[in-house]
């Protein structure tokens, strides 16, 4: 597996798919065609369908200005669902191309060449190798995190924390209408000042928790920086639970970070097994993957074990099995910005029974993972955001 630092991208909304990654496909084919008077880009299946909603020919023509961008919506055999086709022009001329899949978490891949991302680090690819490897050496799950990667992981996951930090606040702080049209308020705020005059500690906790969620979510639909944990999309759950942990449970920022560390191995583990794109599995790669994540963080914090941990992952993902990816009218709004929160109040449920039953456990986290794979696989393409089922559809219909 490659660094955890490869799971944490900075970057702007609204998809990490749809936008990062394009982004980044885009300045890639610029620096090699630095030359062409125009480019043309063809955007096929999720990109096609809902990039119009998520930005993406805004992001690809802040690095290629005038671009002409082409929405292919009726081809179905594709190498990736997420597939781009980048080609340069000169004198009218065609003078390079590259077809450039866009795999998720910002993360691309360009057709017939190695992986554009760092070189692997881990020789673990699953959690029962890392798992094994723990009990022999004795060793924590960060612990042996902190073996493997460079010394400078820590200074970029406390820039990787900051951003996170900033998000809540920011979203906190705005108020107004989210854009693309739906009209949907933000509400971050609201959650976060509307105290009960005889809310009891859990009902206070929740809705922190959700205000938290929120708030980076909204900051994400409105296209501002934010941080895949996961993906865009699902860019809440993880900085929600551990803002609260920090600010208003007091653990201190170096054991946050730790916290980050191993939410990063999962969510490694889970794109190196799986996916973590909503085009490619629903939104179980994405939510499912954020609140995994997310159980793992906060189990790490709390001082559980490495198969508590590994139990509150699991857990965490096999509720969220089967989660489809339909967001309405194409934007990362409806339901994507309160899913977010049911996840972080979900990952600390997951915490709280792996701390009690973990002995009692029979499925593995590697199983619930291969397990999601295959149920993402199976899904109809109109659930894996295209906007064309289930909400996406319904809402469209009664409008």
């Amino acid at each position: 597996m490659k660094s955890i630092a490869s799971v944490y991208k900075i970057g702007n909304g609204p998809s990490s798919s749809h936008t990062v990654g394009p982004f980044r496909a885009a300045g890639l084919f610029k620096a090699r065609w630095p030359d062409a008077d125009a480019y043309e880009v063809t955007l096929y299946g999720s990109l096609a369908f809902t990039g119009a909603g998520h930005g993406t020919g805004k992001a690809i023509r802040s690095v290629l200005p005038g671009a002409h961008i082409v929405f292919n919506r009726d081809e179905r055999h594709l190498p990736h669902p997420n597939t781009m086709l980048f080609t340069a022009l000169k004198n009218g001329g065609v003078i390079g191309s590259a077809r450039i899949f866009s795999i998720g978490g910002g993360s691309i891949r360009i057709e017939n060449e190695k992986p554009e991302e760092d070189a692997e680090l881990y020789p673990q690819a699953h959690f029962s190798d890392i798992l094994s490897l723990c009990r022999e050496k004795n060793v924590s799950l960060k612990q042996f995190i902190y073996s493997v990667e460079p010394s400078s992981v820590v200074p970029y996951l406390s820039t990787v924390w900051e951003a996170m930090k900033d998000a809540v606040r920011r979203g906190l702080r705005a108020e107004g209408i989210l854009p693309g049209g739906l009209g949907v308020a933000r509400k971050a705020k609201l959650l976060y000042e509307k105290r009960c005059y005889n809310e009891n500690a859990d009902v206070a906790m929740n809705r922190v928790i959700a205000a938290y969620a929120y708030a980076v979510s909204e900051e994400n639909a409105d296209e501002h920086i934010v941080v895949t944990a996961p993906t865009c999309g699902s860019c809440g759950v993880l900085p929600a639970v551990l803002y609260y942990m920090q600010f208003d449970r007091g653990f201190p920022e170096n054991e946050i970070l730790d916290a980050l560390a191993v939410a990063g191995l999962i969510g490694n583990i889970i794109r190196t097994n799986a996916s973590i794109s909503g085009a490619e599995c629903g939104c179980q790669a994405e939510i499912g993957s954020a609140c995994s994540m997310t159980a793992a963080a906060l189990a790490s914090l709390y001082g559980l074990n490495t198969d508590q941990i590994e139990y509150a992952a699991e857990i965490a993902m096999e509720h969220n099995l089967g989660l489809t990816c339909d967001p309405v009218n194409g934007l990362v709004q409806i339901p994507c910005i309160e899913r977010n929160a049911v996840a972080a109040m979900r990952a600390i449920s997951s915490v709280n029974l792996s701390r009690f039953l973990y002995e009692t456990r029979k499925i593995s986290f590697d199983e619930v993972i291969e397990t999601m794979y295959r149920t993402g696989k199976d899904m109809n393409e109109k659930y894996r955001e295209t906007s064309h089922g289930g909400l996406a559809q319904i809402y469209r219909k009664n409008q």
